[in-house]
């Protein structure tokens, strides 16, 4: 099934469909009820078929990993995930009502909104790839608001997705005005400094309502032009505002153009918008970094700087459960020791002789006072 073409929405047992909701690239987004518990879901069709059983099985394995992640709060939670009775994978998530864009409606966000999106984003990117996983296509319109207004994360493993259905051993975001200088020139496919600019080009964009290498003027581009312009990388200032200096320095270094000098993790990220906040007297958000045996990193994978998001599929649901036992075992208070049989005669008797003895007493001295 070619992209783009999938527009009938499918039947999905335990599911009543709404309406659509919008479409990307490779996948149909629609809005679904679920029968049982009731809610109202977004439900992502990805417009392939499956092509080999292999296929389906890495289908099984990411999205394994994508619900493992989305126990995080800064990342759209992840309901179910199957395929369609016509033959498509879908995956049933959380539903948001809208994107932290479409709240600036195009326009610059508020600054303390957008550092405290960012330390939210850098510990939902930071939790990922402690666990082996890139998302690889950051973006504002993948940086959803829940419906209690939380910023969150959308579409982990859905470009690593699609790569699995069709058997490429890669695949390639490219959402260029936000893609790294090395993802643009086709030297990577995403590794953590990567995603480090990513997230730097996307807190820019919310700030200054338009991408950071944009035409200067505003004028529609090619995308030539935006590539060589990201490839050279220099940083221009937030327009049109007062006192984001420092705002500028953090958001030009994790936009670097050599990978080293950006930001080692998103944890230091996170940690650096966090003293952005202090700086202009707000009150610092948490850095929530889920580090648990539920998500427990892979071998390092070898060639690329950080993990890839293939690593965590040999990871299936009875080695977390053997995991989990080992843990509670682990964990669980020692067993009392119970007293062996021989002995618990001697002890009562030796206890209630010294009762015996002890009211003795007690009676002798009351009749001394008579």
């Amino acid at each position: 099934m070619a992209d783009g073409t999938a527009v009938r929405p499918p039947r999905i047992s335990g599911f009543s469909y709404v309406r659509p909701l919008g479409a990307g690239g490779f996948a149909q987004v629609y809005q679904y009820e679920q029968d049982m518990p009731r809610r109202v879901v977004a439900v992502k069709v990805l417009g392939e078929d499956f092509a080999s059983s292999s296929a389906r099985s890495g289908f099984e394995a990411e999205a394994d990993a994508m619900a493992r992640l989305s126990s995080h709060p800064s990342i759209v939670s992840i309901f179910s995930a199957s395929v369609s009775s016509d033959g498509r994978p879908y995956i049933a998530m959380e539903y948001c009502p809208e994107s932290f864009r479409d709240r600036s409606r195009g326009s610059a966000a508020p600054l303390d909104q957008v550092l405290d999106a960012g330390v939210r984003l850098a510990g939902a990117l930071e939790t990922a790839h402690q666990s082996g996983v890139l998302h690889r296509d950051i973006k504002p319109s993948n940086v959803l608001l829940a419906t209690t207004g939380r910023p969150v994360l959308a579409d982990f493993g859905i470009v690593s997705l699609r790569g699995q259905m069709r058997g490429e051993g890669t695949s390639q975001a490219m959402s260029i005005p936000w893609a790294a200088p090395e993802v643009v020139s086709g030297e990577t496919s995403g590794t953590v400094a990567s995603e480090v600019w990513s997230l730097g080009a996307t807190l820019y964009t919310f700030a200054a309502g338009k991408a950071p290498f944009a035409s200067p003027d505003g004028s529609r581009q090619s995308q030539e032009a935006l590539k060589s312009r990201i490839q050279r990388a220099r940083y221009t200032p937030v327009p049109g505002v007062r006192g984001y200096e420092a705002f500028d320095a953090v958001i030009a270094r994790a936009l670097a153009k050599q990978p080293e000098r950006r930001f080692a993790s998103m944890r230091e990220f996170g940690e650096a918008l966090q003293q952005l906040q202090a700086h202009y007297g707000l009150v610092p958000t948490q850095l929530d970094v889920i580090e648990s045996a539920w998500v427990t990193p892979p071998a390092a994978t070898s060639g690329v700087r950080g993990p890839s998001i293939s690593a965590v599929q040999g990871s299936g649901r009875a080695e977390r459960r053997a995991e989990l036992a080992r843990q509670r075992e682990a964990t669980a208070p020692p067993a009392r020791r119970p007293r062996p049989a021989a002995l618990r005669p001697a002890l009562i008797g030796a206890g209630s002789a010294a009762a015996v003895l002890a009211l003795a007493a007690v009676v002798l001295a009351l009749m001394g006072r008579l």
